[in-house]
């Protein structure tokens, strides 16, 4: 959540790279979860682009 907090409009191939210590479907499964929850938007760039962003709910609690 750090990272697309602070660079909202995250592709999600650059929020992997931010989470070295976990695999590509760590990072896409607890994505989903939080976009499930309502926590993260998550935007479709272009064919397989997807980019995210914290929704204004998860915003305010910080």
């Amino acid at each position: 959540m750090e990272v697309i907090i602070r660079s909202p409009g995250t592709p999600l191939e650059e929020v992997v790279v931010e989470c070295p210590d976990l695999t590509w479907n760590q990072v896409f499964c607890e994505l989903d979860r939080m976009r499930r929850g309502g926590q993260v938007r998550l935007t479709m760039k272009g064919p397989g682009l997807y980019a995210l962003s914290g929704t204004t709910a998860s915003n305010s609690s910080i």
